[in-house]
């Protein structure tokens, strides 16, 4: 299924594009005037020049790029970042360096991927019981499973 999504690029790189027929991300790039050094375990916030207009009902999620991850340590710090159909300032990518080297980011390297995916919204009914389950409370390691 494809939607129509209104985009304004001040950067000069192409507009985020699908590498293969079967992808679900679209790989975002750097757009900076000089590079980005990062420090083992430092952070910054990475410009992409891009612009957009989700429909309502859609949010797009910024996600690492498993290469970048495991080649260089750099990952998105609060993956995946979300994207409102309301905002329309300049997408930013918030990029970690987890890695114990420094870690240099340059203009027009691929930073981060972005999926646009339809959400449903909650329409809360407070009760005072849930209904039963196996599972119940049962929370983190309740299933013994190594």
């Amino acid at each position: 299924m494809e939607i129509s999504v209104q985009i304004i690029n001040k950067s000069p790189h192409a507009l985020p594009a699908y590498q293969t027929a079967g992808s679900s991300g679209m790989d975002l790039r750097a757009w900076l005037s000089e590079p980005v050094v990062l420090q083992p375990l430092k952070r910054s916030v990475i410009p992409t020049g891009l612009y957009m207009a989700l429909p309502q009902g859609y949010e797009a999620q910024i996600r690492p790029r498993s290469g970048l991850a495991v080649k260089k340590g750099l990952t998105v710090v609060n993956a995946p970042g979300t994207i409102d159909s309301d905002y329309r300032g300049e997408i930013m990518v918030a990029i970690i360096n987890l890695s114990d080297e420094i870690q240099t980011i340059t203009d027009g390297e691929r930073i981060a991927q972005m999926i646009i995916a339809k959400y449903e919204t909650a329409v809360w009914q407070q009760t005072e019981t849930l209904t039963d389950t196996q599972r119940g409370a049962g929370g983190f390691g309740h299933s013994g499973v190594n």
